[in-house]
């Protein structure tokens, strides 16, 4: 693990998917910050805890409003997402922003690859090797992590 844990900010509006989520972010060394159902709520605590990452769901409590809210903390905020979705095919061709996507259903060892390799990632500002399967990463990110290869797909 690098040497500064990630504080993320976890978006999904299923209290269960949410729980699980922070569980997995605590039991994989990092901090979970806040738990955000709707967009406003996603944006205010972005706005105010600065996480490092956010993980995001497409669909929340008032629509299909994930990709809007990872836009906004992207450029508002300056927050890296990560979309943990089940509407991948939703995305749009720049990911909104985000660095990346997680098919639901997911693992819990895909979540704890996945973080892990982000945090290198963010920590260093380069890809420690390909993306862990499950992890399908932006063009974007993968051009700016030095990624030459494709990158697989979720």
């Amino acid at each position: 693990m690098p040497g500064r844990a990630l504080d993320v900010l976890i978006v999904e509006d299923e209290v269960l998917l949410a729980t699980e989520l922070e569980f997995l972010v605590q039991e994989a060394g990092y901090h979970p910050v806040g738990c955000a159902m709707s967009s406003d709520e996603a944006v205010d605590l972005a706005r105010s805890l600065h996480p490092d990452l956010a993980l995001v769901d497409v669909h929340l409590r008032d629509g299909p409003t994930g990709v809007e809210v990872v836009r906004k903390i992207h450029d508002d905020c300056g927050c890296v997402a990560l979309f943990m979705t089940a509407n991948v095919k939703r995305l749009p061709d720049d990911f909104a922003g985000a660095c990346g996507v997680i098919g639901k259903p997911y693992s819990e060892h895909g979540v704890k690859t996945a973080l892990a390799y982000l945090a290198v990632c963010l920590e260093e500002g380069h890809a420690p090797g390909l993306p862990p399967v499950g992890l399908a990463l932006a063009p974007a990110y993968a051009e700016l992590w030095g990624l030459t290869e494709t990158p697989r797909s979720a």
